[in-house]
């Protein structure tokens, strides 16, 4: 674990699964469908129960770089926050995650939610590469922070013990 201090709120790293965080909010690293389908979505389908897909379907769908907010159904987090990051190939990836980060930063503000947790967003099946993510992601949350916010911890979650050390190197 890692935690540096920003402005009046802390980042955090940590190792492990996502959808057992006891957070405000966790982000669903998600289609521009909002359907659920494999890796965090998966996870988050599988122990959050058919609401939160029930409540994506009433959604419809969002941009990439967008952001939306469901309950968290069964989930330990209060809410899920689904964010739409680039697939690679597509071009302005870094500006799409960027705005996908910040625009779940500006729904936690809306709601006045204190705790979240990010995946890596896009690496999965995206293809977007963890290095980048890691620089995009970490920049934008700092920036966030040092704004007028409530937030009080941004935690990124990831899974594998290389994401974190990649993660963890760009907190250094």
């Amino acid at each position: 674990m890692r935690e540096i201090v920003v402005s009046k709120s802390k980042i955090r790293l940590i190792q492990g699964d996502i959808t057992e965080l006891e957070t405000d909010a966790i982000v669903n690293a998600a289609n521009s469908q909002l359907i659920l389908g494999g890796g965090v979505a998966g996870a988050i389908r599988k122990k959050g129960g058919p609401t939160i897909q029930e409540e994506c379907n009433k959604i419809g769908g969002t941009f990439v770089g967008g952001a939306i907010i469901t309950s968290g159904g069964n989930l330990k987090a209060k809410h899920v926050i689904h964010a739409v990051g680039p697939r690679m190939g597509e071009g302005d990836e870094d500006i799409k995650l960027r705005n996908a980060t910040l625009n779940s930063l500006k729904v936690m503000d809306e709601y006045n939610l204190k705790t979240i947790a990010f995946p890596a967003i896009s690496t999965g099946i995206f293809g977007y590469p963890i290095e980048r993510c890691s620089k995009v992601m970490i920049t934008a949350v700092k920036e966030y922070l040092n704004a007028n916010t409530q937030i009080n911890e941004v935690i990124f979650c990831l899974y594998t013990t290389s994401d974190f050390e990649v993660f963890d190197k760009e907190l250094k």
